[in-house]
């Protein structure tokens, strides 16, 4: 309801707007007409004439982007209570079951794992909100150190199949010869290639296929193209996923809950190590790329 209220408040202002620049042009023009021998008071009408739509123009627009930004916060809230909700309310579930009934030892060990699964992700999603209260205000430092790149991928993909019981041939690591090394912070990069991969098997179909190739782009820099072949993400779309609590507004995205701000949190970390960050798509269920691009260690 709110989000229809704010699109309705959105369209009145910008029909009011048109219709100010509209009266403002008719006025404006009657007067020059009326007034041709006036040239002073021609010029001066010109030069308030353009204040007016500036400011007029400039209102319309600001009120647009604060009706978005309101509905994006709505969006961010809805998310946030589902994903806190959710496991708490499993979890509740399943230790109220153990306190009540007897559970075979087979059922309970799973009801364990199940439980633990539910904190990890109530954890994680803790992290991000944390995380990016960080980036936003610039507050956590760096601890550089020397990484290997192949490694550090490898175990993120040995996270990522383990939080959702993947087979190995679901996520597939494309070997390379060379052995690359980067310098950053070991955790936040891991957080970048995390995040996207968890994004890659969250976002694909029932059969999960992602292949994470890493290459030299050149002598100082190196690539790490992350591919599935899920739900894809339309054109016009591809450098808004990047913005603060901005999910796309699909049906096939929104199936997948999430807090709008992974993205964010990746771009502002690869950003911090002097890399580039964008995405490949070639639209809606054709799969998508992230590439990753950071500077190689100095020797």
């Amino acid at each position: 309801m709110r989000v229809a209220g704010r699109r309705k408040a959105a369209v009145v202002f910008l029909v009011l707007g048109i219709c100010l620049v509209a009266i403002a042009v008719a006025l404006n023009v009657g007067w020059i007409l009326l007034n041709l021998r006036q040239v002073a008071l021609l010029v001066l009408g010109v030069i308030f004439f353009a204040l007016i739509i500036t400011g007029l123009i400039l209102n319309t627009i600001f009120l647009v982007r604060e009706i978005r930004r309101n509905e994006q916060h709505d969006a961010f809230l809805n998310a946030i209570t589902h994903e806190l909700k959710t496991p708490i309310a499993s979890i509740r579930l399943y230790l109220e079951t153990l306190k009540t009934r007897e559970v075979a030892e087979d059922k309970r060990l799973e009801f364990y794992e199940i439980m633990l699964a539910d904190s990890n992700r109530l954890l994680n999603t803790v992290e991000q909100v944390l995380q990016a209260g960080q980036t936003r205000e610039g507050k956590r430092l760096l601890n550089i150190s020397r990484i290997n790149l192949e490694k550090l991928l490898k175990e993120s993909v040995e996270i990522i199949r383990s939080r959702y019981n993947l087979n190995k041939n679901a996520i597939e690591f494309v070997e390379t010869k060379n052995s690359i090394k980067v310098s950053g912070d070991a955790a936040e990069l891991q957080a970048v290639f995390t995040n996207l991969l968890d994004n890659a098997v969250k976002y694909s179909k029932n059969n999960v296929k992602v292949w994470v190739e890493m290459k030299n782009s050149d002598k100082k820099k190196v690539e790490i193209r992350i591919k599935d072949s899920g739900v894809g993400i339309p054109q016009n779309e591809l450098k808004r996923i990047f913005k603060r609590f901005y999910r796309v507004p699909n049906v096939s995205t929104q199936k997948a809950k999430g807090t709008g701000l992974g993205l964010y949190i990746v771009r502002s970390i690869v950003k911090k190590h002097g890399g580039k960050i964008w995405v490949e798509s070639k639209g809606e269920e054709k799969g998508s790329t992230f590439i990753v691009q950071l500077p190689k260690a100095v020797i």
